[in-house]
């Protein structure tokens, strides 16, 4: 890895690329429209197009592990060799795998994505706190060990989100005390003016989530990965009254709006410069 932070790597990306994440979500419906078969050799077709169209182009690529996963050995095959062609490009791979555990187990999926020499080894992961912050641990300290970076799940879009996320109530919920424990790793990257490597996710259809649960998200000095645009309702106006302060750390992150374009390379290129919000 290079001996820059994940924050650091990541601000560079956005600010040569603009600010967009490409979501590479090869779900069955989407691998009909392109004209591929819901199998292992579609998947791998998919996966190829979306290389040679975002490879070098993209601040960064989200591949949704669950979409390769469904395929079993052959997939996780496909997903590897996916990963390993943006890293030959030099583009950030944040794979969305949402892992949450405890001890151990936490430690393995640690192990798994971000330790340096694995077969599945990314720039980021997403984790899922909702096992205690604490619980993290061993995901971000290794983060912190081998240059890498982790979105911790904050503000979902998702509806039944709110129920566990703005529990507590203003002052108190949930997602504040997320929002504090990245602020608190985020800290020491603060006090050497760079962006923090521990982000959060951060839906762009919460609304006024973020100010009525009175939550800094400037203040955290994370990179924020929002989605929620295009196709799921969110624009311009809507990101800078959900982000505000915070606005130049969020990476847009957009997958249906972008690849509805594929297979064709050029529009699929046109449709991620498009997705930029600022």
């Amino acid at each position: 890895m290079s001996s820059l932070t994940f924050g650091e790597r990541l601000r560079a990306a956005m600010d040569r690329h603009g600010p967009v994440c490409v979501g590479i979500d090869p779900h069955p419906q989407l691998l009909s429209e392109w004209g591929l078969s819901a199998t292992a050799d579609g998947l791998r077709s998919f996966a190829r197009t979306c290389v040679q169209a975002f490879a070098g182009r993209a601040a960064a690529v989200k591949p949704q592990s669950a979409f390769f996963e469904e395929y079993g050995s052959a997939g996780i095959g496909v997903l590897e060799e996916t990963i390993g062609a943006f890293r030959d490009a030099g583009t950030l791979v944040i794979l969305d795998v949402k892992r949450g555990d405890i001890g151990s187990t936490m430690a393995g999926y640690a192990r798994a994505y971000l330790a340096d020499g694995a077969p599945l080894a990314v720039d980021a992961i997403t984790v899922s706190p909702y096992l205690g912050f604490g619980s993290l641990s061993p995901a971000t300290d290794l983060a912190a060990a081998t240059g890498r970076g982790v979105f911790v799940l904050a503000l979902t879009s998702n509806p039944e989100g709110a129920s566990v996320q703005h529990a507590g109530g203003p002052g108190d919920s949930v997602a504040k005390s997320i929002v504090a424990g990245a602020a608190a790793l985020n800290a020491q990257a603060a006090e050497r003016g760079i962006l923090g490597s521990i982000g959060l996710v951060v839906g762009a259809t919460v609304g006024t989530a973020v100010a009525d649960l009175g939550i800094d998200l400037a203040g955290a000095n994370a990179p924020i990965l929002a989605p929620g645009f295009g196709a799921q309702g969110a624009g311009s106006r809507e990101a800078a009254a959900v982000f505000g302060a915070a606005l130049p750390r969020v990476l847009v992150a957009s997958s249906r709006e972008i690849l509805a374009a594929g297979p064709n390379i050029d529009l699929l290129r046109n449709r991620m410069e498009r997705a930029r919000i600022h």
